[in-house]
C-alpha cells in the first residue's frame, strides 16, 4: 500500500524543480533529510515515558531503509525484466540467422550434387546399362545436407559475463555489439565488454574461476582512470588498466564480483553524453549506430517537457542569456514596469536589475 502511494506523480514537478536547482542526487537527498530535521520530529527520540514527539531509537532509520528497499526491489525486477526481453530478442535473432544460414547451405551444395548425379545417370543410360544413378550417391548428398543444417542450427552458448574462452578477435561491426546485452551501446574488447545508457556505463571484466572473494580483486577508480587486477601468487595480475576517455563521478560509481565469472563495474558519468570508448587509445565505436533513445523510452510527455527545458536552460547559460525561469519572471515584471505608480514608468525595461533564483518560479 505504501509503495503504491509513493508511485504517484502528484509531486514530480516540485521534486524535479528541487533536483534541477541542486544539481545532483546527493544534494537532493540532503535537502529532503534536512527538511525532516528542521521541520519534523523525524530525528527526535522518545527517551522518557512522558515524551510525546519523535520515534523510539532506530525506528526512523528503519523507515528510511524500508523506503529505499521497497524501490530497490522494484528496480531489480525492472532490470531482470529488461534482461529477459533482451535475451529473448537475441535468441530470436540467433535462431533466424541460423535458419537462414542453414537454408543457404542446403541450397547451393544440393544443386551442385544434383547436376553430378544427373550427368552420371545420363552416361549410364547411354552406355546401355539401363541403370539410374546408384543410391549411395543420393544418400551421400542427403547426409551432407543434414550434417550442414544441423551444424548451422546449433545454438551458441551464452553467459551473463564474458568468459575466458571467448575469441580474442571480437566483432567490429556496431550492429553485432547492439545484439549483445553486455555490449549494448558499447563494444566487446579482448579482456572486457562494456555497455552504456545516457548517465551510466557498465563494464564486465572476466576473472579466473578461482577468484571467488572480493578481497582477491583490486579495483582502483579515479575520476579519469581505471585499473582492475586480481591476486595471483604473491602479487597482482592486471586485467584492465588505462586512462578513461571522459571523467566519471567516483562517489556514485561502484563495483562487485560475480564469483568465478567477472568483475561488474558501474561507472557514473559526469556529463550526460555518449562515450565512443572506455579507455584512451582503444578502437572507438560508431556512435551514430547506437540506440540513443533507449534511456528515454519510459519518459512521459511531462518529463520530456522538463528535460527540454533543462536543455534549453543549459544552452542559454552557455551563451550568457536568460534561462527559462528568468524569462518567465521578466514577462511578469514587464506588465508592472509601466503600470500607474511604478517608479520605472517611462524607462526601458532592464532585466539585469533582478537576480532570480530557479526555485522562485513554479513551472
Amino acid at each position: 500500500m505504501e509503495r503504491a502511494a509513493a508511485m504517484t506523480d502528484m509531486y514530480d514537478q516540485a521534486l524535479l524543480g528541487i533536483l534541477q536547482h541542486v544539481g545532483n542526487v546527493q544534494e537532493f537527498l540532503n535537502i529532503l533529510f534536512g527538511f525532516l530535521y528542521r521541520k519534523t520530529d523525524f530525528y527526535r527520540l522518545l527517551l522518557q515515558p512522558g515524551d510525546r514527539l519523535g520515534f523510539p531509537p532506530g525506528v526512523a532509520k528503519s523507515m528510511a531503509v524500508r523506503a529505499f528497499k521497497n524501490f530497490e526491489d522494484l528496480a531489480h525486477q525492472d532490470d531482470e525484466r529488461r534482461q529477459r526481453e533482451l535475451e529473448e530478442k537475441l535468441k530470436k535473432r540467433e535462431e533466424e540467422a541460423a535458419a537462414a544460414a542453414a537454408a543457404e547451405r542446403m541450397k547451393v551444395p544440393v544443386a551442385a550434387e544434383e547436376v553430378e548425379i544427373s550427368s552420371g545417370a545420363e552416361q549410364n543410360t547411354a552406355s546401355g546399362d539401363g541403370k539410374a544413378a546408384e543410391a549411395p550417391d543420393s544418400v551421400t548428398v542427403q547426409d551432407k545436407v543434414e550434417a550442414e543444417a544441423a551444424s548451422a542450427a546449433a545454438p551458441p552458448a551464452g553467459a551473463a559475463c564474458p568468459v575466458e574462452s571467448q575469441p580474442t578477435q571480437p566483432p567490429k561491426i556496431q550492429e553485432h555489439f547492439q545484439g549483445n546485452p553486455d555490449s549494448y551501446n558499447g563494444a566487446v574488447r579482448e579482456n572486457y565488454t562494456w555497455s552504456q545508457d545516457y548517465s551510466d556505463l557498465e563494464i564486465k571484466v572476466p576473472v579466473p574461476k578461482h577468484i571467488l572473494k572480493g578481497r582477491q580483486v583490486s579495483v582502483d577508480m579515479g575520476s579519469s582512470s581505471l585499473r582492475v587486477a586480481v591476486m595471483e601468487g604473491s602479487g597482482h595480475r592486471v586485467l584492465m588498466e588505462g586512462a578513461l576517455t571522459h571523467k566519471i563521478n567516483t562517489e556514485n560509481s561502484v563495483w562487485s564480483l560475480e564469483p568465478g565469472k567477472c568483475v561488474l563495474i558501474n561507472l557514473s558519468k559526469v556529463g550526460e553524453y555518449w562515450w565512443s570508448a572506455i579507455l584512451e587509445g582503444e578502437e572507438q565505436i560508431d556512435i551514430d549506430k547506437i540506440n540513443k533513445e533507449r534511456s528515454m523510452a519510459t519518459v512521459d510527455e511531462e518529463e520530456h517537457a522538463v528535460l527540454d527545458r533543462l536543455n534549453f536552460d543549459y544552452h542559454q547559460k552557455l551563451q550568457g542569456k536568460p534561462q527559462s525561469h528568468e524569462l518567465k519572471v521578466h514577462e511578469m515584471l514587464k506588465k508592472g514596469w509601466d503600470a500607474e505608480g511604478s517608479p520605472f514608468r517611462g524607462q526601458k525595461f532592464d532585466p539585469s536589475m533582478f537576480n532570480i533564483s530557479p526555485g522562485a518560479v513554479q513551472f
